[in-house]
């Protein structure tokens, strides 16, 4: 028997690289010279906190940030945009939300996409990850591309392909 996961894992090291970057290069624009501007990253609830005066700014803080993000190779499929909101003198806040394992949801779709298949190979949801196991590599490798090729609107990672 072979078998694989599918989990969703931002690497926070590379996430805080990036938000730094972005932070070096809003400190060094023109039109960001003297702003309020901020990202805050909440480690506790996985989100990051974008700050700024308008809802332009806001707009431009968040395409440097996801551009920053894509260049260290965190997708942004990972991501989920919060509602803007006002915050205290003046200023627009936005929350991006983290993908940190699989919800309950989306792990039942991906079960069901596999299942469809009628291929050899059992899923099973583990916790915030998804385990596939089956008998040939070659059923284990249809099912990654199948998944990939299949837009589910969220980040996927497949890792610990071993033989059992």
């Amino acid at each position: 028997m072979h078998s694989f996961d599918i989990v969703c894992k931002i690497d926070l090291q590379e996430l805080d690289n990036a938000i730094q970057q972005a932070r070096r290069e809003i400190q060094t624009r023109y039109d960001f010279k003297g702003s309020k501007t901020t990202i805050e990253f909440q480690e506790k609830e996985h989100t990051v906190v974008l700050t700024t005066e308008t809802d332009f700014r806001l707009k431009a803080v968040l395409d440097i940030l996801q551009s920053k993000m894509v260049k260290r190779g965190i997708s942004l499929k990972a991501i989920t945009l919060g509602k803007i909101e006002p915050a205290a003198g003046g200023m627009v806040r936005q929350p991006l939300s983290l993908q940190q394992g699989i919800p309950i949801e989306k792990a039942r779709e991906i079960v069901k996409h596999i299942k469809n298949t009628k291929s050899k190979v059992q899923a099973a949801i583990q916790g915030e990850q998804v385990r596939v196991s089956g008998k040939s590599i070659d059923d284990l490798q249809a099912i990654i591309q199948m998944l990939k090729a299949e837009d589910l609107s969220i980040h996927m990672q497949f890792v610990n392909m071993r033989e059992n």
